[in-house]
């Protein structure tokens, strides 16, 4: 049994194929394989600092205290957050973490739990 790739839409693991086309059932979403691997569209893979492959609702902890922009706090290591999304962008990890609320993070700064 092949594996179908994630909707590239909403990231979506369910998948299915339809003819010559994916569909995704939660967004609706229908593409060609194909045409987006002609085109050059590629999945952009996020890694944390150990090199592990992180996916959106993944589980993470902070390895290096970090600063909290506009503010005196500071994240602590050993801070665990709990369903990442991934998002484009120089920090690629967006998260709500207890005590500061919605944050975006580095994946350099983080290893999977």
């Amino acid at each position: 049994m092949t594996t179908l790739p994630a909707c590239p839409q909403c990231n979506s693991e369910y998948t299915y194929q339809d003819g010559d086309m994916l569909m995704c059932p939660e967004c609706a979403h229908e593409w060609n394989p194909q045409q987006m691997q002609e085109a050059g569209v590629t999945e952009k893979v996020v890694r944390d600092a150990n090199g592990n492959i992180l996916q959106d609702g993944d589980t993470i902890t902070v390895i290096k205290d970090l600063k909290v922009k506009g503010s005196s706090s500071v994240v602590k290591v050993g801070t665990k957050v709990k369903n990442i999304r991934l998002v484009d962008g120089d920090h690629d990890i967006d998260c709500k973490i207890e005590g500061f609320g919605a944050m975006k993070l580095k994946s350099e700064f983080v290893k999977k739990a």
